[in-house]
């Protein structure tokens, strides 16, 4: 299962070396680029950069605090935070050549040493106890069957009345999800939790969930409109599409009929240690 997840995302490839090409082509300087150039790439996950800074808001951290991002991909939500807030924040990631790039994406940007990736297990994170002042998982529970140790291990990692934000992709009322999606090709490796279900782990592993936001409605607005940009233009110069491969526009096509049939939804969970 880890062999799969790994060759879906990344695999072995350099993935600096794409996306450095895509801004090359495109004639956009690497060193000092800004992040909300990055954002289209980086920032994998549905509604991008805005609902990174949702996060940012709701973690309630300065820069005094140590942040952990849990299934951290290249970075995004990690330098944004970093950028926004002053805080330290740390990635941990299954995909090796994520937290590769991610390390070499905060270089370009200059948030280096604001930010750390490590290659690591959502459920066996390694950590001492109480050793973060706030964490988050940015649609990471999609590919995680064990989410109750994924958010058992969160809950240990952080000190009493941390906040933790858990946003994720969860299973609409509307049937099995289109394939393929962001997260998977098929089923192998989708494992879609229902709302009520999320909010069980999540106080089981010992947290207090003090917000629940749907965001499903503003997740389909975002994806027609990124739909139609690529039918229009192809998008800006780097995309998701630098690692999802060929078959990006149909991974777009579904999410947006995933999204109008109801088969997922999109939830923000905000949780105090």
């Amino acid at each position: 299962m880890t062999d799969s997840l790994v060759d879906h995302y990344a695999g072995s490839g350099d993935l600096t070396s794409a996306i450095a090409a895509a801004l090359d082509a495109a004639g956009i300087e690497r060193e000092g680029i800004a992040t909300t150039v990055l954002a289209p790439v980086d920032e994998f996950h549905i509604r991008g950069r805005t609902a990174t800074l949702e996060m940012a808001r709701a973690l309630r951290v300065d820069a005094t605090s140590r942040v952990l991002d849990i299934g951290s991909g290249l970075g995004g939500p990690a330098r944004t935070i970093a950028e926004a807030t002053g805080a330290h924040v740390t990635g941990v990631d299954l995909t090796p050549a994520f937290s590769a790039a991610a390390a070499d994406l905060s270089a370009w940007t200059g948030l280096g040493g604001k930010t750390a990736f490590l290659v690591g297990d959502a459920t066996a994170l390694d950590f001492p106890d109480a050793h973060f002042d706030a964490a988050l998982t940015v649609h990471v529970g999609m590919n995680v069957a064990d989410k109750p140790a994924m958010y058992r291990e969160a809950r240990r990692v952080l000190a009493p009345g941390a906040r933790f934000v858990a946003y994720d992709v969860l299973q609409g009322p509307g049937g099995e999800v289109h394939y393929p999606v962001p997260w998977a090709r098929d089923s192998a490796t989708s494992f879609l939790a229902s709302p009520d279900e999320m909010a069980a782990f999540l106080s089981d592993a010992g947290f207090t969930i003090v917000d629940r936001a749907d965001s499903s409605a503003e997740s389909l607005a975002w994806f027609e409109a990124m739909a139609a940009r690529l039918a229009e233009s192809g998008g800006p110069p780097v995309t998701f599409g630098t690692f999802l491969g060929r078959d990006f526009a149909d991974i777009t096509r579904n999410q947006v009929a995933n999204l109008r049939e109801e088969r997922i939804r999109t939830v923000t969970f905000v949780c105090e240690a």
